[in-house]
């Protein structure tokens, strides 16, 4: 599936500041359902300042933020997923220790029974984790074991399979690549994939072009809480794109000044060159005046 036109979070010139510091300004983006867009740049571009905004940890000082066409501004994270807005963090909330299907119900976990004969129905949260992670392509023999004993892809997959089955419509994604090898990197980016097969819209926060290229629709760039770029995945390929993310014509004028500098030192060389030999030449003819002095 691929983005269907159907917006389901916008933000339009949106800012932030803490007091007298621009955390974020004039960012603007438009999630749509079935399609991913990245969300690029380095440690202090204002990701996560964008995150908390659109998770509802924080709320914005500029510009707007709609939800499926209409203006919001959350005052919780709760209110946030109410509305199908799901994060899934760079450093899981997950218990190591705890079973995946337990993990995979953590806070929310179903009961059967009634008065003091309620209790956790364990048999049905079991059935339904293994049958959830099953159709994100996600095989696990055993969901009892501890969800430690996975790889940091595979919990990744567990936590993006949990907000798909609680009603996720738009997952935001933080750095879920960052801390991983290249063949968990990959296991992980496919199940980004499949997650916009499967309808919701994503927030895919990197700050690796590759890896962005690999799955992104739209590519929004950040740099020092600004943004510097909003390009569909038709304008651009994935060197333009790491070119842009590196500064682009920041970039461009940087080597320019080092051209310039290397040509200047060049001179400089030969100059220094030339002067070097003019002194030999009379250090030379020195030498000589006064071997010819001392003869006489």
């Amino acid at each position: 599936m691929t983005a269907d036109g159907s917006s389901l979070v916008r933000l339009v010139d949106v800012g932030k500041r803490y007091g007298n510091i621009v955390a974020l300004t004039g960012v603007s983006l438009d999630v749509r359902r079935g399609g991913i867009t990245c969300v690029l740049g380095d440690n202090g571009a204002g990701k996560s300042t964008l995150i908390k905004i659109v998770a509802g940890l924080h709320q914005h000082d500029e510009g707007r933020y709609e939800v499926e066409g209409e203006e919001v501004r959350f005052a919780s994270p709760r209110e946030a997923l109410d509305r199908g807005i799901a994060t899934v963090y760079q450093d899981l909330a997950v218990v190591p220790l705890m079973p995946v299907w337990r993990n995979f119900f953590l806070g929310s976990e179903l009961r059967k029974g009634v008065g003091p004969l309620r209790r956790l129905d364990i048999g049905t949260m079991r059935r339904t984790a293994k049958g959830e992670l099953a159709k994100m392509g996600i095989d696990l023999r055993d969901v009892d074991q501890p969800i430690g004993t996975l790889s940091g892809g595979e919990r990744q997959c567990v936590a993006i399979a949990r907000a798909v089955y609680f009603g996720a419509k738009v997952l935001i994604l933080d750095e879920p690549t960052a801390a991983l090898g290249v063949k968990q990197s990959g296991v992980v980016l496919k199940y980004i994939a499949a997650a916009r097969e499967s309808g919701l819209g994503v927030i895919f926060i990197t700050h690796n072009p590759h890896h962005a290229f690999l799955v992104g629709d739209t590519f929004v760039l950040l740099k020092r809480g600004r943004m510097t770029g909003n390009f569909d995945k038709a304008e651009l390929d994935l060197d333009e794109l790491t070119l842009q993310m590196a500064g682009g014509a920041e970039l461009e004028a940087l080597s320019e000044e080092l051209r310039q500098l290397g040509a200047d030192e060049e001179g400089a060389d030969a100059g220094l060159a030339e002067e070097l030999e003019e002194s030999g030449k009379k250090l030379k003819e020195t030498i000589a005046r006064r071997g010819t002095t001392g003869a006489t």
